[in-house]
């Protein structure tokens, strides 16, 4: 019975997120705020899900101006805990394919997120100069999931490496974005479900002139992040066994 009360709130709640943020980005499309303000109200279903997320931002990170942040991708409860960590003047990247998506499709291009085709490579790489651009002109920071797709348990995947060209190309260093693991610890019927902690690593500045490769630089995150994410999840696991 709660996990039906639960959807059922979340589908109305989201639904009129979608609606209203819909309305409010009409009134000025496009804004670099857009999706930071609407990000605010999808991070606080996370209490619906019985879930308390705990934010760790640095001053570092807080001061630092435009950045692509990288954060791992689970699943899709991602949209109401990782949601609340966006900070401002930040857009993500997405599929093409999400505009279509009655209601939160229409939003989520309103808002300002960046719109890419991932099956045409040429696009692809016309996407990371176009995106690069607009960090530059709008002074917007960029929000990646570089696995490219939702692990699903399977821990951190390996990572592709648009969101380093990207940053390269617009000369803003790399965030990387850790959150403690959620598989299997959202259950529905489960009132309480205990923390989930996202926290900001110090930037990663990476110059054009680095003698590193891309894909070297991209797996050196990789294993950072993992390291974190690891550290999270014993964080979370012995704060349950203390409670």
């Amino acid at each position: 019975m709660l996990a039906i009360i639960r959807v059922l709130l979340l589908v109305v709640g989201l639904l009129i997120v979608c609606i209203f943020s819909s309305i409010y980005s009409i009134l000025r499309p496009f804004h670099r705020n857009n999706v930071y303000n609407t990000s605010k109200y999808l991070g606080k279903f996370s209490k619906l899900l019985g879930l308390d997320v705990e934010i760790r931002v640095s001053d570092s990170v807080k001061k630092l101006g435009p950045a692509v942040y990288i954060a791992n991708h689970q699943n899709n409860w991602d949209l109401f805990t990782v949601s609340g960590a966006v900070q401002p003047y930040t857009v993500s990247v997405g599929k093409k394919s999400l505009k279509w998506i009655p209601f939160f499709g229409q939003m989520y291009w309103l808002t300002g997120n960046i719109l890419i085709d991932r099956k045409n490579t040429s696009k692809a790489l016309n996407t990371i100069t176009l995106t690069a651009k607009k960090i530059k002109d709008r002074k917007i920071s960029i929000w990646l999931f570089p696995e490219g797709t939702r692990s699903v348990g399977r821990g951190l995947l390996p990572f592709k490496t648009g969101a380093f060209r990207t940053a390269i190309k617009a000369d803003v260093p790399i965030v990387p974005v850790c959150a403690s693991n959620t598989h299997k610890v959202i259950k529905l019927n489960r009132w309480n479900n205990g923390k989930m902690i996202i926290e900001f690593l110090d930037p990663i500045f990476i110059r054009e002139s680095s003698k590193d490769s891309i894909r070297k630089i991209a797996n050196n995150a990789h294993d950072l992040m993992e390291k974190k994410i690891e550290h999270l999840n014993t964080e979370v696991a012995e704060e349950l066994q203390n409670s």
